[in-house]
């Protein structure tokens, strides 16, 4: 049995994370400055060091240091000092860095299709009925071989859609043009923010996540989000993306020793910030059923509140920092958060909740029974990793030599729905090109004909005339007629309508 990970201490007792129970899932509250990112940095660090693979968003570019030993100076050999506590083993984690601009990390990509209607209509802000014409787009597509690979073959598609919405109207019912037209407005609006970088190939294979160096500690997996943050949408729905896959890839595995990965999910307000009802209802089964995949969620965030009460219940290991109580409505928020926590005697939840200091913290883990314990007051430990980022340099080289080094760099775009269509489209062309040609020369002589039997057009006789004459009022109406008339039939009525002009002449 592995030995729980000594997180927090106070004056009287140690507050530890149980490995096994890891994975029944947290969250990390507090204010912004209160201590919630080096708090993230001990618990990532504390879980790689048994040989358990993290994923974390480092929305601030302050996570990168894990991957450096820290070293014993100012506050951090303070904190040990006065909690008497020896200094650890100063060392970093081994990190891979991933980005979805793969500009400060290896690219990270997923598929239209495997994205699904339902995420990708999170991303684009769709109402209902717009994700539900989204919905058909994604069937028509499926019913006709067309994959859906980035983010140039559901322009496609939604064009196609849009063009011959009439065609489709019986098997697939009504698509309107109004909410094609809001569909493709979305998707130029995440194109612009960069998001059209997300979708493509090769797509993250979920495995490259759940590594382990040499020595058997957990790879530090960190999202650069830096970027990613201006815009919201596509960071909560990207995240969201990554615990599906894992949800729906890892094999059912019951309860372990400890996790196969934790996954933290720093900004949570964004994903359930007017997320959609069946959209909750997905993370909800998402974060109740994945713990038996094996896999730890916890929600960083300023206000447990901002945590729908389905999801909170739960997330069994709680790490509160402080709150500022301001504001009537800021107090009321300090009163539901201490309500959330196994009551202790001796503490006044609520009132310690706003006197918390920097790195201190309300705690309370599962103990060895799954129950929450009795909240505590304390001091969070300082990580044995450097508290701040590393530079552009350490970083780079980081990168190339990441065991995924060289693997998502070159994008690559094989056949898909973009360029089907594209062919179609050319070979529709060039057939009525060849049409319109061959109706053009029959047309060109038939016009010749009649422009003789009415006086006009060529001159018959050979000889040259003074001046060209104007056409008539016939004459001009049988040459519109005959350039308008592209078709076998319309040719016919021409035939058939000169011809008894003529026998009554």
């Amino acid at each position: 049995m592995l030995n729980p990970l000594l997180i927090a201490k106070n004056h009287e007792q140690e507050l530890a994370l149980l490995p096994a129970l890891a994975n029944r899932h947290g969250c990390i509250t507090g204010a912004t400055g209160t201590g919630k990112t080096v708090t993230l940095q001990t618990l990532a660090q504390a879980l790689s060091d048994i040989g358990v693979p993290v994923f974390m968003a480092d929305v601030k570019g302050d996570l990168s240091g894990i991957a450096k030993p820290g070293v014993s100076a100012g506050k951090v050999k303070e904190r040990f000092a006065s909690l008497g506590l020896a200094e650890p083993t100063w060392a970093g984690a081994p990190v891979t860095f991933w980005d979805v601009y793969g500009e400060k990390g290896h690219p990270v990509r997923a598929t239209v299709s495997d994205l699904g209607p339902l995420l990708l209509a999170r991303m684009l802000n769709l109402n209902d009925t717009q994700q539900g014409v989204l919905q058909l787009v994604f069937k028509i597509a499926d019913d006709q071989g067309l994959l859906l690979l980035d983010s140039k073959d559901l322009r496609a598609m939604l064009q196609h859609v849009g063009d011959n919405a009439a065609d489709f109207k019986t098997e697939y019912g009504n698509i309107s043009a109004a909410s094609i037209g809001a569909i493709q407005r979305g998707l130029i609006g995440i194109e612009e923010q960069g998001g059209d970088r997300f979708f493509g190939e090769p797509m993250l294979n979920i495995e490259d996540l759940l590594q382990t160096d040499g020595n058997g500690k957990g790879v530090v997996n960190i999202l650069t989000a830096d970027k990613l943050m201006h815009a919201p949408r596509l960071y909560s729905t990207f995240l969201l993306w990554m615990l599906s896959e894992l949800f729906e890839k890892l094999p059912e595995v019951g309860d372990l020793e400890k996790p196969k990965l934790v996954f933290f999910f720093d900004e949570a307000h964004l994903l359930f910030a007017e997320a959609p009802k069946v959209l909750l209802q997905k993370i909800e089964q998402v974060v109740r059923l994945i713990r038996s995949k094996g896999v730890g969620v916890y929600f960083v965030t300023q206000n447990p509140l901002d945590i729908p009460d389905t999801v909170l219940g739960q997330l069994g290991n709680r790490v509160q920092h402080a709150l500022r109580a301001y504001t009537p409505r800021d107090q009321k928020a300090v009163q539901a958060a201490a309500q959330t926590f196994r009551p202790n005697p001796a503490l006044d939840t609520a009132q310690a909740i706003t006197d918390l200091g920097v790195g201190e913290a309300l705690v309370s883990f599962l103990d060895e029974k799954g129950r929450p314990a009795v909240v505590e007051r304390a001091f969070v430990l300082p990580p044995a990793s450097q508290i701040g980022p590393i530079t552009d340099a350490e970083r780079a080289a980081l990168i190339a030599q990441s065991v995924v080094a060289g693997v998502y760099e070159k994008a690559v775009d094989r056949e898909s729905a973009y360029e089907k269509l594209k062919g179609r489209t050319a070979a529709q062309a060039k057939e009525a090109g060849e049409i319109t040609a061959a109706e053009q020369e029959e047309s060109g002589g038939f016009g010749d004909m009649l422009g003789s039997i009415l006086g006009g057009g060529k001159n018959t006789t050979g000889k040259k005339t003074a001046g060209r004459r104007s056409d008539t009022i016939v004459e001009a109406m049988v040459k519109s007629t005959v350039r308008t008339m592209g078709s076998t039939v319309g040719r016919e009525i021409v035939r058939g309508i000169l011809g008894s002009i003529l026998k009554k002449k």
